[in-house]
């Protein structure tokens, strides 16, 4: 069956129209075809970057981290560099957002200035707040509940190595995170058989897993929880982990190494999995905490395949959000 040309297809001409302007807080805020429609996006601005170079001229994103970054902030800036415009950091790690001045104030000022906003912080209401007065796009670049431009990375990972997240048997074991919520709702729009393996006390978020397994079933595959790490590893076709210890619980470091000490990614655990099974992880990693070494330099590991595709996967939500296939010469007169 041939493919249909990017600047035709419908996923992608739908999503331009019905998202040009709007925040991504969540993967929530994404349809199922809205999320088809990013990573088809993705996939060509990887393949053919020249024809997005002009896209998004004279546009301004400003980043504004209250947390560390290395991935979170190149790819961004590199991202709207490549396509024209221009990107400003604000590292906000020692003034929190909203504590000089209101984030409502700040959202007021910034959108006179500035064509996007981009928020990596602690708590996720500052980022709703920020989006709900704030007249130009806010996007979710992490915070305590999310990390949907990760999850959105990830999946275009996998549509690449096993050309399509349909059907997949995708295993996240370790703690019921942001990282996790994120990836639990990105499967499920995807049509991806989700398996959430994570300590007694340690699971997603309730309402979470209940949103995600409403997506599943409309797209036909399901969201499992289990507290046994080799059993949800059983046939599965993707593995991924996550640090045990998020920022913003370095205090917690000694009680939780034990308790996830057996959800480590090892290579018992990975024999568990499909023969060609690959290994996943949002980095940084702590070696030889949450995963080995052997895995995660193994030859199963596409670990900076998925930080790779945090630029791809981030230009194609900053085109649909900016208006930028307007701008590209394929697509002009269409969207």
């Amino acid at each position: 069956m041939k493919a249909i040309p990017v600047h035709q297809d419908q996923d992608i001409l739908s999503a331009a129209a019905r998202l040009a302007g709007e925040d991504m807080c969540s993967i929530n805020d994404l349809s199922s075809a809205e999320v088809r429609a990013i990573m088809k996006l993705g996939h060509d601005v990887k393949r053919n970057p020249r024809e997005y170079r002009h896209a998004l001229d004279a546009k301004q994103m400003v980043l504004m981290f209250e947390k560390a970054s290395l991935r979170t902030r190149l790819s961004f800036e590199t991202g709207i560099n490549t396509m024209g415009g221009n990107a400003i950091f604000l590292d906000q790690t020692n003034s929190p957002l909203g504590e000089r001045e209101s984030i409502a104030d700040i959202a007021r000022n910034v959108e006179r200035w500035v064509d996007v906003i981009v928020l990596r912080t602690y708590a996720h209401d500052t980022i709703t707040e920020m989006a709900a007065n704030s007249r130009v796009p806010v996007i979710n670049a992490l915070s305590d509940f999310e990390h949907p431009c990760q999850a959105l990375a990830d999946f275009m990972t996998l549509e690449e190595h096993f050309g399509s997240a349909r059907g997949l048997n995708f295993t996240y074991v370790g703690d019921g995170n942001n990282v996790c919520h994120s990836l639990m709702l990105t499967g499920a729009q995807l049509g991806a058989n989700v398996t959430i393996a994570t300590p007694r006390g340690y699971s997603p978020d309730i309402e979470i897993v209940m949103l995600a397994r409403e997506k599943a079933a409309a797209n036909g595959c399901e969201v499992r929880l289990t507290q046994d790490p080799l059993a949800g590893a059983e046939g599965a076709d993707a593995i991924y982990t996550d640090v045990c210890v998020s920022m913003g619980f370095e205090h917690e470091s000694t009680k939780r190494a034990p308790i996830f000490r057996p959800f480590q990614v090892n290579e018992a655990l990975m024999a568990r999995a499909a023969r060609h099974a690959v290994f996943m992880h949002c980095l940084p990693a702590r070696r030889n905490a949450e995963v080995t070494d052997a895995v995660l330099d193994g030859p199963q590991s596409i670990v900076f395949d998925q930080a790779e595709n945090r630029m791809h996967a981030q230009k194609a939500l900053l085109l649909l959000l900016l208006g930028g296939l307007s701008n590209t010469a394929s697509f002009t007169g269409l969207v």
